[in-house]
């Protein structure tokens, strides 16, 4: 026996979950816990070159360990941000630059992520 739990109105519109949010919710948990160990190397990697010359800290970079941590650490964070940033737009946001905004959002946040990879590929490549 089940009670339904909407509104009249609700259930005269029709509209229901999008069932989408599961994957969202999980998304960003495992995008969370990707960016614990990656935040604790980059901050252990930071303070363990901290006052070092520029050609040493591109010589860390150069390392294929750290290209690999840093370009996971690029996705991780800004996949994570992103999927931050659409909760807080879908929540507080209810006029038409809604939907403008969440692309541009995506579109900034991928950008930078793709950035940041091309920058570290190119000091590791030598380019």
């Amino acid at each position: 026996m089940s009670k339904d739990l909407r509104s009249p109105f609700a259930r005269a519109v029709g509209l229901g979950s999008a069932r989408e949010g599961v994957a969202h919710w999980w998304a960003q948990r495992v995008t969370a816990i990707a960016l614990l160990p990656l935040t604790v190397w980059f901050g252990a990697a930071l303070i363990s070159i901290a006052g070092s010359d520029h050609a040493s800290i591109i010589h860390w970079l150069q390392s294929p360990l750290s290209t690999i941590g840093m370009v996971l650490l690029l996705i991780a964070l800004f996949h994570h941000t992103a999927l931050g940033l659409q909760v807080v737009i879908e929540d507080y946001i209810h006029s038409g630059i809604k939907l403008p905004l969440l692309i541009a959002m995506r579109l900034v946040c991928y950008a930078l992520a793709v950035a940041g990879i091309v920058a570290s590929l190119r000091i590791t490549l030598g380019g």
